[in-house]
Parts: C-alpha cells; structure tokens; sequence
C-alpha cells in the first residue's frame, strides 16, 4: 500500500479535502443505516408485533435507548386509534423515504470531493512525468526506451485512472460502511455476529491469494504496451525503409507475436479480476444462509432475544454488507494494476536529475573571451568516449570537429551547453566552470542547429521563435530573410500563421532546415553548435542552406560538427578526433601537409 499512498500524495493539499469527505461519508453512513433500521417499526406495524416495555412511556435520558423506546411508543399510541395504522405506515415510509434521500445526496457530495482530488492528482502526475521528461540530461534517454516513456505517460496514466484512482471511494468509504454495518449487528445480536464474523478471514486470504497474482501479470502487461507503442512508433517513423526492403510481414509478424502475448497476459488478468466479484459474493450469501439457519433455530428453540421483526431486519443488514465486501474486494484486485502502473510512473518521476544548477551558480549573461576544454574525459558508464581533451576556443572563432563515426564529435559539442556533465577535467566559459554557472544562462548563450531538422507541430512563426514567451514578428522576419527561408514561407497558405505538421512534415528537407537556422539567427546567441546541416539534402537546397548558414556564423564563436569535409576549409582550427582522443590539430592546409588521417579523409571524400 506503500505506492497507493504515494500516488494519493500527488492530490495534496489534503486539508481540501479529508475534512470535508469525512463530514460527508458519515453522513452518507448514518442515513444508510437508518434507512434499514426502519424495517423493524414498519414490520411491527404491520405484524401487530410490539415490545411491552414500550407500552409505556419511557423515562427521558440522553441516549439511544430512550430515543428508540421513544418512537415505539409514539408508534404504538397512534396505532391504537380507529385508522392509526395505516397513518404509522405512511409515516414510517415517510421518514424510509427521507433517510435513503439524503444518504444520497450526502453520497453524492462525497462523491464530488473525491472527483476534485482525482482530477488534481492526475493533473499533477502528468505535470510531474512530464517535468521529468524535460529536464532529465541526455543520458537520461540513452537507458530509457522512447515507447517505454510513451507509454508511461499515456497508458500507465489511463490505468491508473481507471483502477487506483476509481479504487479511492471504494477503499476509503466501503470499509466504513462494513464496520458501521457490524456495529449495528452487534447492537442487535451480538451472539449471532461473533459466530458469522469468523468467515471474513477466509473470504480475504481467498481475495488476496487473487490479488498477489494479478499484480505478477499486470507488469507483464505493462512491459508488453511499452514494447508495443514502441514497436508502432519505429513503424512509423521507418515506413519507407520497411515499404523499400519489403519488411512489412516481418514487422507485422513481429508485431503480431506481441500482440498475441499481450492480449493473452490481459485475457488472464480479466479473468482474474473478475472471478474476485463472484466469489465474494457467494460467500457472502453463504454467510446469510448460515445466519439464517442458526439464527432461525436459536429464535425457535428460545436461545435468542431477537424477534422476528429484528431477526428479518438482522438479515437486511447483513445483506448491506455483501455489496461493499464484493466491491472492495474488486477493488483490491483491479488495484493491482494501478499499482503496477504507478511503480513504472514513480520510477521516472524519483529518477534523479544529473545535470542541475550549484547552490551557489552564477549569472553569466554575456560571452567575452573564450571556451576552454581542461584535460576533459566522458563516459557513458565503462565505456570512455573522449579522453584527456585540451581545446581552447576563442571568441569569434570558428572550430571544426572531423573524424570517422563514433569518434566522440556530437558528445563533445554537447558538453558545452551540459547536455552531459564531464567526467574528468573540466570545460569553462570566460574562465568559469560552466557546472557554476546557471544553466539557464549558460543555455542562453549558445544556438544550435542539428542534422535532423527538428521542428514542432505549430506555425512557423513559433518555430522560429521557439523558446521566447514574447515574439517579435519583425525580428522573425528579418531572422527567415538572413536564412533564405523568407520567401517559401509567404508562399505558404497562411504565411507565417502557417501549422508545418508534425515534425515540419509539411515542409521539404531544404524548407526545414532553413526553419531550425532561422530559429537560431533569431536567438541571437554568440555561441553557435552546428551539426553538419546539409548532409542529406539535394544541391540546390545545400547551396540556400549554405548560404544561410555562412549568414549565421557571421561574428559569432562557431563548434561546426563536419560530415562533409568541404565545408570546413576556412575553419579557424580543425580537430580529428579517433577514439575520443585528438589525433591531428590545425588550419585545412597544414594538415593536408601533415599527410595523415585528415588528408585521408579528404582523398576518401574525393573518390566518392
């Protein structure tokens, strides 16, 4: 119960709440068991059935005893008079009427509180996950399957919905309402209670032996969504290269084979969960037929108190008990899924954040002189990607990162804005340690434009000014301009009001990577990340994408990640990397001079 109570912390306040459900639940209690306590006077009304010792008008005293005898003798007065029990009668249904009337609207008012904190809790879970997904660092994603996290976020969330948080009512209010029930069987035969209150042990062990079983498979099942979402998400994003190989029975064989596992573990888990309900209920009548047979032949051998009118009115009360036993018990065995749910969802959310601000981080709101690599080591956990990097780039230089693929190129363009945090050594900003200073700012200072275009689902006016609550339509402009992207853009349906589509898909390869310069431009940050930006497009698209991105680097520090070699020649400085390590250093001429990996890596380019 340790996570259910966890997933209930994301609803606080619960100041709003307890208070208000607990005034409101008692009440729902008190009239429900009122209602049935009405059986006894209307059967004795009807039966001619009345106590001697309410003959008599009885001594008044503060207690429930007096309160009871009270209105037998006030019923036994007026049946006494010539119609008087026909008017004891619609009085009695009166008051029946009225108790099940507020029971009802008091349930529903409890009800309502519940929905407030079932509304705020998801609400917050989703903020929460969400939260996480954005601020975790890169190396976050590199353990973490993007199905898996697709999944959490949306069916993890929707079964917690629709087993933990429907599980609420019934687990805080059905156990209330048993209890009150018992003491009122106590209050009318404690004797018959006590022999009947032996059964419910059982009835749980048998409840509970379902419900460990079920919280098995429901991680199965869960397991299985994540594999599947991200199985569909591939399909999706690779149905060229599945349409060009002439995959799509194996993808759909294998998708099938999942499937099939999945929908079997749910088949089990249904079954499960719903054999819980019949069972509770059959032993729940079990119980009343025991009641009835032992309790009848005390009553008729003389062993009891209880007359007949109580004995039925006994009968009634326990009957309220089969139902909230039938839905806790369902709830205790749907809630297993949930659980199983809400440990996936928790476990991301108590995943730690590795790339966080100091307590004592500094403002840095302005690039002067220079980045500075100090004897820099990475890792991804044993594996060293850079070892012992020594580079100092100055401001308004521009420095060429080249290598064969897994040199450690993007890793290294991705430690200066701390996508990732250095192992060894350290990487400085103007002679300070960018773990010291804010992240925010030092984010700030640094634009970066990949390989893969990446855009949002929105107009490309937000696109280009991604980031920024305020825009200036004006800058926007001028920003698409500098990166040749202007006039495709009024071409558009709606201009710069225009939706791309998901991912820009709207837009050609050219079109898109215009858009994430133009982005960049209208950041306006001193510090520019290019990860070789024209690599997969046509000529003529290369040519305009070029052109802006020679725009772009104008007066600004440049780290240009290079796949074409050709774009690199008037690099300040160009760094070969092999390894993780620097192999070659220096301008295009001198190391073609040197006559080693880099001018291999030029002849190579030259052949194709």
């Amino acid at each position: 119960m340790k996570i259910f109570f966890r997933l209930l912390s994301f609803s606080r306040p619960y100041y709003h709440y307890i208070p208000e459900y607990i005034i409101y639940i008692f009440l729902y209690i008190v009239f429900g068991l009122l209602n049935f306590s009405m059986l006894v006077p209307l059967l004795d009304v009807l039966f001619n059935s009345q106590q001697p010792d309410v003959l008599v008008e009885p001594t008044f005293s503060m207690s429930v005893a007096f309160i009871k005898d009270y209105f037998y003798y006030k019923i036994y007065i007026y049946t006494q008079v010539p119609g008087g029990k026909l008017q004891v009668l619609i009085f009695v249904c009166t008051i029946l009427f009225v108790f099940v009337l507020f029971k009802n609207i008091f349930g529903f008012l409890s009800q309502k509180v519940l929905t407030r904190m079932r509304v705020n809790l998801l609400r917050k879970l989703r903020s929460d996950l969400f939260l996480q997904f954005t601020s975790q660092s890169m190396a976050f994603f590199h353990h973490e399957k993007k199905g898996d996290l697709m999944s959490t976020i949306s069916n993890d969330i929707v079964e917690i919905e629709s087993s933990v948080v429907s599980a609420i009512q019934t687990v805080f209010r059905e156990p209330l309402v048993i209890i009150s029930t018992f003491a009122m069987l106590f209050y009318l035969s404690p004797q018959l209670t006590l022999f009947t209150i032996v059964f419910f042990p059982i009835s749980g062990f048998i409840i509970s032996s379902i419900s460990r079983k079920l919280r098995k498979k429901a991680n199965q099942s869960q397991s299985l969504a994540g594999v599947l979402l991200n199985m569909t998400d591939e399909a999706i994003s690779g149905i060229r290269i599945i349409k060009a190989f002439n995959a799509e029975k194996i993808v759909n064989e294998k998708f099938n084979d999942t499937n099939f596992k999945l929908s079997k573990t749910l088949k089990n888990i249904v079954n499960q969960r719903e054999l819980a309900s019949p069972i509770s209920e059959i032993l729940g009548i079990l119980v009343i037929i025991v009641i009835i047979i032992y309790g009848g032949s005390l009553i008729i051998n003389g062993e009891s108190t209880l007359k007949g009118s109580s004995f039925i009115a006994y009968i009634a009360f326990y009957f309220q008990i089969i139902t909230p036993a039938k839905n806790t018990a369902n709830a205790f065995t749907t809630l297993q899924r949930g659980l199983s749910a809400g440990e996936r969802v928790l476990r991301i959310i108590d995943s730690p954040q590795t790339i966080i601000d100091q307590p004592d981080a500094l403002h840095s709101k302005e690039f002067t002189s220079s980045i500075e690599f100090k004897n820099v080591g990475f890792s991804y956990g044993e594996d060293a990607v850079l070892k012992n990097l020594s580079v100092t780039i100055n401001k308004g230089k521009t420095i060429a990162l080249v290598g064969e693929s897994g040199a450690g190129k993007s890793t290294f363009a991705d430690l200066i804005p701390r996508f990732y945090d250095v192992t060894e050594g350290g990487v400085y900003l103007d002679d300070i340690n960018i773990k010291d200073i804010l992240i925010k700012d030092l984010r700030s200072q640094i634009a970066i434009v990949s390989q893969e275009a990446i855009l949002f689902n929105d107009s490309v006016i937000n696109n280009i000014a991604f980031g920024n609550e305020v825009v200036d339509i004006e800058s926007v402009i001028n920003a698409a301009k500098i990166a040749n992207a202007h006039d495709f853009i009024l071409q558009l349906e709606e201009g710069y009001e225009t939706k791309i589509g998901d991912r820009g898909m709207r837009l050609s390869g050219g079109q898109k990577q215009r858009l994430t310069i133009a982005r960049a431009i209208y950041k306006n940050a001193p510090i520019l990340i290019l990860d070789e930006a024209t690599s997969a497009l046509d000529t003529e698209s290369e040519r305009l994408v070029q052109d802006a991105i020679n725009n772009l680097m104008h007066n600004r520090t440049s780290i240009v990640i290079a796949h074409r070699l050709s774009t690199i020649r008037h690099a300040d400085e160009i760094l070969v990397l092999q390894k993780g390590e620097i192999v070659e250093r220096g301008n295009h001429d001198s190391l073609l001079a040197l006559n080693g990996i880099y001018k291999k890596l030029i002849d190579m380019q030259e052949v194709k």
